[in-house]
């Protein structure tokens, strides 16, 4: 089933289930997969559908923290609900032990010997953990290997 198939499915159940918080969040994702489309002009590939997914990640991970510095905490509970739907999109994440795995194979991949080869690690790592990671903790992860 592709993501906008079940995008459709799970808008049906929420709307039966009269989950608004579902309901309300699977329209956003689907209405940025929708400008994301026109954008581009053409249907999205599932790179670029996991691209606006983890845009609307972040998002929401961004609102959270802003509600959170603001003590609105009824707005940060509701968005972490919305978090909750976007993340149920996305492929299993890493864990920091699988992310170092993947830094340190590809350090020895290419050779690298320290902090002048990290966009040279980072350029490598990125496709092998797109939608799978975040580019901080990927970030973080190259420069505590590289020295």
């Amino acid at each position: 089933m592709s993501l906008s198939e079940q995008i459709m499915s799970d808008m049906k159940e929420a709307m039966k289930a009269r989950d608004k918080v579902k309901l309300n969040t699977v329209r956003m994702i689907k209405s940025a997969l929708m400008n994301e489309k026109i954008k581009v002009g053409h249907e999205l590939n599932s790179d670029e559908e996991l691209t606006v997914l983890n845009r609307e990640k972040k998002q929401r991970e961004e609102s959270i923290a802003e509600f959170a510095k603001a003590n609105r905490d009824d707005l940060a509970d509701e968005t972490k609900k919305e978090l909750a739907v976007v993340e149920s999109y996305l492929p299993k994440q890493l864990s920091d032990d699988e992310l170092s795995e993947i830094v340190t194979s590809t350090i020895k991949e290419i050779g690298a010997t320290g902090k002048a080869d990290f966009g040279k690690v980072m350029k490598a790592v990125m496709p092998k953990i797109k939608g799978r990671a975040d580019g901080k903790a990927a970030s973080d992860a190259v420069r505590s290997q590289l020295g």
